[in-house]
């Protein structure tokens, strides 16, 4: 009898868990003797939904993606609490921080990314300890720290104006904060938005009770009056608070990669395959991946629907099948109560790289939609405000529709129909999964679909659709659905 293949995994977020499902889906463990490595002692959880528990809107434990009893139940050996030392490629092995040796004939990194702390004085201490009122927002359990520190002040200060740092101050602010967010861009979401679309999306939060500053830095963290802390900004403004959140700046985990002597740019550079261009036995997808273009050039993602759709074809490359990976177009959303924001692609390299832009705004209403159109393609787009067709556009771009000249002004321009819309079964509701109506109609049940199908495990975004999918098909109120 052949011995089975030796594959290990460094990492157990969300891109790991799915190479993980996909394996088990194609039957991998019957020819692959699989162990997952997470340095927390977590079961894998959803880590988009973490504003949400900081919100309140769920629970910590409706975060878990797979029990460890289901691993178990598919022969695979997870080791929770488990921190990787060092790999050593030569030996094909990895260490852990107490001693233990795991050898390996396939090694795939999904180590995700790391915070980066913001160049601000007084924000660690003369013994390396963070600030008391400081608190990084990337995991569980940082999540709960900062759950445990709400009920012990009344204002808090969030710095960076990204996804992060806008669902973090929504959620501060449902919890009875007084909240602000200081971003060092001339808007929010700079990265993402246009200035127009960031003005917009910085008076929706205004009405909401989040104070915004934009173009303006944190230089210097000190003890202010009362027991407070006084944030210093680079305009003369200091802010008294009791809590800083830091949820500016982020980079791909590379540390163990680079130790075992990989290529590293911005993050672990791998070919079609997923494979390190320095070692054909290590993989690497998610955050920590850097995957090059034709032309050469680096690019690394940081968004949960390119980590799943590598995880995806890596399994595949394990299983010998014929797949390549080519890159991903990109969608992300915000999931914070009360704002709407989707993004598809990169709308500002677009418009720089010549793209023709069809845009529509209403500041009174609080919405503005734009396209970026390319040989009658969408190649980008960001909407704040009703999403109401979102559905819709993230289909033609991820078909690359070709549109007549009206139909992108038409997909702007169409307002909410009070006549209910029959999708049809090949429409993807799921971005993040890359789930289709018709299979959710196939499910008995939202828990059902939820195992089967990977929906809501991403954003979220897509609940409300998934209810009224299920409710439809059994006749039932979408609460009923559960």
């Amino acid at each position: 009898m052949t011995p089975r293949k030796r594959l290990v995994i460094v990492g157990n977020g969300m891109a790991a868990t799915r190479l993980v499902e996909e394996l088990v889906a194609r039957r991998a463990t019957e020819r692959l003797s699989i162990t997952v490595l997470g340095d927390e002692p977590h079961a894998p959880y959803n880590r988009i939904l973490l504003s949400a528990v900081l919100e309140g809107t769920h629970r910590p434990e409706a975060l878990t993606l797979r029990a460890p009893e289901w691993y178990a139940e598919h022969g695979i050996d997870l080791r929770l609490g488990a921190r990787v030392l060092e790999v050593e490629r030569d030996l094909k092995d990895v260490m852990l921080v107490d001693g233990t040796i795991i050898e390996y004939d396939a090694l795939v990194l999904a180590t995700g990314s790391i915070p980066t702390l913001p160049p601000i004085r007084g924000l660690v201490r003369m013994d390396g300890s963070l600030h008391d009122s400081v608190h990084a927002f990337r995991s569980l359990d940082d999540c709960d720290r900062l759950l445990g520190a709400i009920g012990r002040g009344k204002r808090a200060v969030v710095v960076g104006g990204g996804l992060l740092g806008l669902q973090v101050a929504r959620a501060l602010g449902t919890r009875g904060l007084d909240t602000e967010i200081v971003e060092g861009g001339d808007h929010l979401l700079h990265q993402q938005l246009g200035g127009a679309a960031g003005a917009i999306l910085a008076r929706d939060l205004k009405k909401l009770g989040v104070a915004v500053y934009t173009g303006a830095r944190a230089i210097r963290l000190s003890d202010g009056p009362d027991g407070r802390a006084a944030l210093r900004l680079d305009t003369g403004f200091t802010l008294d608070t009791d809590l800083v959140i830091l949820t500016a700046g982020g980079r791909p985990s590379t540390a163990l990669a680079r130790r075992a002597g990989l290529e590293v740019r911005r993050g672990v550079v791998v070919d079609d395959r997923l494979a390190s261009v320095s070692d054909p036995d290590v993989h690497a997808i998610g955050d920590c991946a850097e995957t090059l273009s034709s032309d050469g050039q680096g690019r690394v993602t940081g968004f949960v629907p390119p980590a799943w759709e590598q995880a995806g074809v890596l399994a595949g490359v394990l299983t010998d099948e014929p797949v390549t990976y080519d890159g991903s177009r990109i969608v992300a959303r915000l999931r914070a109560t009360d704002l709407d924001v989707a993004v598809l692609g990169d709308p500002e390299a677009e418009v720089r790289g010549g793209g023709d832009v069809v845009e529509m705004s209403n500041p009174v209403r609080g919405s503005h939609r734009k396209l970026v159109i390319r040989d009658g393609r969408i190649v980008a787009g960001a909407l704040v405000g009703d999403l109401n067709r979102i559905g819709l556009i993230t289909q033609h771009y991820d078909r690359q529709t070709v549109l007549g000249p009206t139909e992108p002004g038409d997909l702007l321009l169409a307002e909410r129909s009070t006549k209910p819309v029959q999708l049809p079964d090949d429409a993807e509701i799921c971005n993040c999964a890359g789930v289709t109506v018709g299979a959710i109609r196939a499910c008995s049940s939202f828990e059902d679909a939820k195992s089967k199908t990977r929906a809501t495990t991403g954003c979220g975004g897509c609940a409300a659709t998934v209810r009224q999918l299920l409710a439809e098909r059994s006749r039932l109120t979408p609460e009923g659905v559960q």
